[in-house]
């Protein structure tokens, strides 16, 4: 009887084993835009909050190489990753990090640091971090919406001119770190399925900014990350995500988050591994809308649609379930994003 109930819990304990949950920071300051901030104050009793609770801070590329390996993940493992490479991180976030002996990816674009933007470190601030252990990773030659096509350019030429982006980009952080971790962070976390193939031909990591605990179930090309900023930069919003669970995603369609043309309202498909998910208790939500119950149509299979046409821009679908066995959440995100009716888009 004993050696049956160690076995049951030895499966549960499996199902959640490579899992990680990725936090993405951009600000840390107190005179920044909110929506893209943390204070330093916040971000203190963050890092003390993962020193005092047991969580494991390994450096972003080590917990990659493990999903990539379907090596197991000891539990309650993170990883810390901030997007553009803004002076305050170096001001205010490393020297945090570096107290509590915490490893941090820094995606960055090139373009602002070679015109000196005054609010981006330079390259001497990032090899000074470098040698302090920061990971320096790819976010793109302008930070520039990536899936957009400049005017009459036909799908072959953005392709190559995307290409030639991301692969100077990254012989320029070679070039000047000596860093080449192949890691992209998408800005304004937007990608589609042709940028996800890019990726996979150069053998690139991709990083969105939809939320989720990422793991084995999670595509190599859109790996989930926790946003931390504006309404969700305080501790009590963060504390439930730092404890979630790779959502057993077995199959999703459509798998394409830019969406076509008219098609504002997409019926997200999703097969899950039922092990350790009551259907009853998992729960989605349209960003905007709020909760939609999904419509399961097998016992292993469920689909999930916005009620109103989602709005010009980036949206997502969420979807949780606590686990049979430890009552922690599985949490998935799919992010969308669409131009507005006229296929023009939204100006940022």
């Amino acid at each position: 009887m004993l050696k049956s109930v160690l076995l049951i819990l030895m499966f549960f304990m499996s199902l959640s084993a490579h899992a990680v949950v990725i936090l993405q920071y951009h600000h840390v300051s107190e005179d920044t835009p909110s929506v893209t901030s943390v204070t330093p104050a916040q971000f203190r009793q963050q890092m003390a909050f993962l020193s005092d609770n047991g969580f494991k801070v390994k450096p972003l590329s080590e917990v990659v190489e493990s999903i990539k390996q379907g090596q197991d993940l000891a539990d309650k493992t993170v990883a810390i990753t901030f997007d553009d490479g803004y002076q305050n991180i170096a001001d205010n976030a490393h020297p945090i990090l570096k107290e509590y002996g915490f490893p941090y990816a820094i995606f960055i674009a090139v373009e602002p640091i070679e015109q000196k933007y005054r609010d981006v470190m330079s390259w001497d601030t990032l090899n000074r971090l470098s040698r302090e252990g920061a990971e320096l990773a790819n976010h793109s030659w302008g930070h520039e919406h990536l899936i957009r096509h400049d005017i009459n350019e036909t799908q072959d030429e953005w392709l190559t001119r995307i290409e030639d982006n991301l692969l100077s980009t990254e012989a320029e952080i070679l070039a000047k770190t000596g860093q080449h971790l192949k890691m992209l962070a998408y800005p304004y976390g937007e990608y589609n399925l042709q940028l996800e193939a890019l990726l996979k031909r150069h053998g690139f990591v991709g990083f969105g900014q939809q939320s989720g605990a990422a793991g084995k179930y999670s595509s190599l090309t859109a790996l989930p990350r926790f946003p931390v900023a504006g309404v969700y930069a305080e501790l009590s919003s963060l504390q439930a995500k730092l404890y979630s669970l790779n959502m057993p995603v077995l199959a999703l369609e459509p798998a394409n988050t830019q969406l076509s043309m008219g098609n504002w309202r997409p019926e997200l498909k999703i097969t899950l591994d039922m092990s350790d998910i009551y259907p009853h208790q998992l729960m989605c939500f349209v960003q905007g809308q709020g909760a939609v119950k999904p419509l399961w149509t097998s016992e292993n299979e469920f689909t999930v649609r916005a009620a109103l046409d989602l709005p010009a821009g980036r949206s997502r679908y969420n979807c949780t379930a606590p686990s049979k066995a430890t009552g922690r959440y599985y949490w998935f995100s799919q992010a969308w994003v669409r131009p507005k009716n006229d296929g023009t888009w939204v100006e940022e």
